[in-house]
């Protein structure tokens, strides 16, 4: 159990769960190629079998760190901070947002989408988990959808989400890491046959960096 002073600050979004913070180059969707500093935020009940970052699922195992902190550690970087998870959203994003725009940051998220909304946002990638729908405040302001192919059956998942996202969403398709061998032939191949999808590839894991 946390102080409730702590908590206190945690349930306003003043302090988070810090799991790590880094910068590297950003490795999938529409933004690949780009450097980015990451602030991964723990806690995360969406459970995805395939996680590759299950240590951020506990949130009590992250010790809750002052956005300021943050927010001071991402402006030595780079003009682009990605937060991610974990699930962000579990946590009120206002004010670190805030506070990273008053650094003339862009701010980008990494999202399931599965609790509503918070914060002011450059960028929402939306990657939609089948055991935990997005809500609809993601759908609506989503900048792009990321489906993770597993399997075959992931395809018509993918399907199903593009016609709940917003028109202006940029549509891709990623094999999951452990699959990549088999999926990606049939991700290149179902892009060409519905273009309207685009491919998206984990390329910092290919370049062996964060």
């Amino acid at each position: 159990m946390l102080p409730k002073e702590i908590q206190l600050e945690v349930n306003k979004g003043a302090m988070l769960p810090l799991m790590e913070e880094f910068y590297t180059i950003q490795g999938e969707g529409a933004h690949t190629g780009r450097a980015a500093y990451f602030i991964r935020i723990g806690g995360c009940d969406v459970g995805c079998h395939w996680c590759d970052v299950k240590e951020s699922w506990n949130a009590e195992i992250h010790p809750p760190t002052s956005i300021d902190l943050i927010v001071d550690n991402a402006a030595k970087y780079a003009d682009t901070v990605v937060v991610t998870g974990g699930e962000p959203l579990s946590w009120d994003m206002t004010l670190l947002t805030k506070r990273l725009k008053e650094k003339d940051l862009k701010v980008h998220i990494e999202t399931s989408g599965a609790f509503p909304l918070s914060g002011v946002w450059d960028w929402i990638c939306l990657s939609p988990k089948k055991n935990k729908l997005p809500t609809q405040t993601v759908y609506d302001n989503a900048h792009e959808l990321k489906v993770i192919i597993y399997n075959k059956h992931d395809f018509i998942f993918a399907e199903e989400q593009a016609e709940l996202v917003n028109d202006n969403a940029i549509l891709f398709l990623q094999p999951e890491w452990s699959k990549k061998e088999e999926m990606t032939p049939l991700i290149v191949d179902y892009v060409m046959n519905n273009p309207k999808w685009r491919v998206s590839l984990q390329t910092h894991k290919y370049l062996n960096i964060p």
